[in-house]
């Protein structure tokens, strides 16, 4: 039997690359089918790959922060049998019995988004009275962290990378790392200093590789943009009697623990605008050159995290009153602020909305989210001098006001259908009690 290689895999999102997060295993280890070995970054999210294997790691083929192509071996494994017959090293009696006789991979863990830790998973090794398996006779160097440009520089300069001290965020070596390596190994040996490509950068400038969400949303964006016609239309709205209705709700014994922010009310009340403009719940099929109206409604909320823009989904959220919608958007904020959105989640999205409003932004023009007819941008809530014009007469007073914008798809919605979808969340929104009519 030969040592086991293990190639990435797809996933499940169509992908052909991914990057290498964090290696949970090392050379040596001793692992089980199904333990989780790898964690990677898609296009989407961070996902953890299980072994399809039982038994000692004897390679690793990719540092971390490396981008690997699917089908690219990632990680060799010595199985029971070879460690026996090979290395003399005895597994443990539970590898044993999962590998005997098995010369394919085990059905695997459905693969899923990671998990955060309070303490990193310990590594099992090998009996400590056992040698190391053959091919681990030489240790592997922690690999460094860097960014693609800056490997190649070291590689320029003849820098051993894993050998320069890091100065950057988290452990990362930096260029100007790489650049002070090369100048001292270059003193201390007496030879001409070896030139690099170095490009028009100057002093301090940073290069930042696009890879996985980021890199996605970026093609996304580009490819909407330019297949999509935009559209954007603007309204400023009076919502104090909607801040009155949160404040009040608020205090109702089913939102005790929820936390009930005016994204609620604005995602209640576009969904509700949504049952009067269906049209805005739908794609356009290219192929056929039709309008698919969908009849579920998933709302995207879009979320950004620390790796990028995401934008996962609340399915069937037409069908949820206001304390199970608040609940799943909160829940739905969380999950993606740890990086632990499904890959499922963030499928089948409908139609989206964005809260700008939360970094103090009043407006903009949003672009549809891929395959989406609509997308509503939230401003913030400001208090404004606002007309009010009612049975006292005109007079101004302090009120509280929002920006909404929406883009829509010219080729699904026509103007009027558009306008009339804007008008009417925002018509729910200054006037909740609409919403029983």
């Amino acid at each position: 039997m030969t040592i086991k290689e293990f190639a990435l895999p797809d996933v499940g999102e169509g992908l052909t690359e991914a990057e290498i997060v964090n290696w949970l295993v090392q050379p040596g280890d001793v692992v089980e089918v199904n333990q989780a070995i790898v964690e990677i970054e898609t296009a989407k999210s961070i996902v953890e790959l299980p072994s399809p294997f039982a038994g000692a790691v004897t390679a690793l083929h990719a540092d971390q922060g490396e981008t690997v192509d699917v089908g690219r071996s990632i990680i060799s494994i010595a199985t029971e049998q070879t460690l026996r017959s090979d290395t003399a090293v005895e597994a443990p009696a539970k590898v044993r019995a999962e590998s005997a006789g098995e010369d394919e991979p085990k059905l695997l863990v459905g693969y899923g988004a990671r998990e955060l830790r309070t303490q990193r998973r310990r590594r099992r090794s090998a009996p400590a009275n056992s040698p190391a398996p053959a091919a681990t006779s030489s240790a592997r160097p922690e690999p460094a962290k860097a960014t693609p440009p800056v490997r190649k520089l070291a590689k320029d300069l003849g820098v051993n990378l894993p050998g320069v001290t890091p100065t950057g965020l988290n452990g990362v070596v930096t260029r100007q790392d790489v650049l002070r390596a090369s100048a001292v190994a270059t003193e201390a040996s007496g030879q001409p200093k070896p030139q690099a490509n170095l490009g028009p950068e100057t002093e301090g400038d940073i290069r930042i590789p696009i890879k996985g969400v980021r890199k996605h949303t970026a093609a996304a964006m580009v490819a909407s943009a330019f297949t999509a016609p935009h559209v954007t239309e603007f309204v400023t709205v009076d919502v104090s009697r909607m801040m009155a209705l949160r404040a009040e709700v608020g205090r109702l014994r089913e939102f005790k623990d929820i936390k009930l922010s005016p994204l609620a009310f604005v995602c209640r009340a576009f969904l509700k605008a949504v049952e009067r403009t269906p049209q805005a719940n739908s794609r356009w099929e290219e192929e056929t050159q039709e309008i698919v109206q969908l009849r579920e409604v998933n709302l995207g909320i879009a979320a950004a995290t620390p790796r990028g823009l995401v934008v996962p989904n609340i399915k069937s959220a037409q069908r949820m009153p206001l304390v199970e919608l608040a609940t799943a958007i909160g829940s739905l904020a969380a999950t993606a602020r740890e990086g632990k959105t499904e890959v499922s989640a963030m499928a089948n999205g409908t139609i989206t909305v964005t809260n700008i409003g939360i970094f103090g932004i009043d407006s903009g023009t949003p672009i549809l989210n891929p395959g989406e007819a609509a997308i509503l941008a939230v401003g913030a809530v400001r208090r404004m001098p606002w007309v009010v014009d009612d049975e006292k007469g005109e007079r101004i007073e302090a009120r509280s006001v929002m920006q909404l914008a929406l883009s829509f798809d010219h080729r699904v919605m026509d103007g009027q259908q558009g306008s009339q979808l804007l008008a009417d969340t925002a018509a729910l929104l200054r006037e909740p009690g609409l919403a029983i009519l």
